[in-house]
């Protein structure tokens, strides 16, 4: 038989290099799940890219020790017309999926359609109704300050609604 899990946490961050969406959330298995931590956390445009990668993979990993996620979830590079920008996030995605597997996570991976499938059931939701759904689905007990929060934290729901994490 195996064994019973009440809680897990994860990690869900929607990548950039300028802004990074960060939240971290327990799942609980008795009741509704939690917002344990959530942030945008910024990088600025006057330090050179290699050091905004390691600000943020230090971030990251701060964040890891701290509150002990087993899992990261993260979202997917989908197509965009910017390719200097694409390139950036896809560094910047590379170092946190490295730090997450350096320290022992799941990773797992969704596309933008896919989040919003999973947190409004409609593939072409807009932010609106991104917005309006995820308090219906998590507990929340502070103000959400910015779009990359928000988006972070409709990852780690698609997680959960994705991904079986029972033992």
């Amino acid at each position: 038989m195996g064994k019973i899990i009440l809680f897990m946490k994860i990690l869900s961050i929607d990548p950039g290099f300028e802004r990074v969406g960060i939240a971290v959330i327990e799942k609980t298995f008795l009741q509704k799940d939690i917002l344990v931590y959530s942030e945008c956390f910024k990088t600025s445009a006057k330090i050179s890219f290699p050091e905004r990668l390691k600000k943020i993979g230090n971030e990251v990993e701060k964040i890891i020790k701290k509150y002990k996620p087993e899992v990261l979830a993260i979202e997917k590079l989908y197509f965009t017309t910017n390719q200097k920008t694409a390139m950036g996030v896809s560094e910047a995605r590379g170092a946190i999926v490295y730090i997450a597997s350096k320290n022992g996570l799941l990773v797992y991976e969704y596309t933008p359609p896919q989040v919003k499938v999973a947190v409004t059931g409609y593939g072409k939701a807009s932010k609106e109704m991104l917005m309006s759904m995820i308090p219906k689905l998590i507990d929340i007990k502070k103000g959400i300050n910015s779009d990359d929060e928000l988006d972070a934290i409709a990852i780690g729901l698609t997680c959960l609604a994705c991904e079986k994490f029972t033992q």
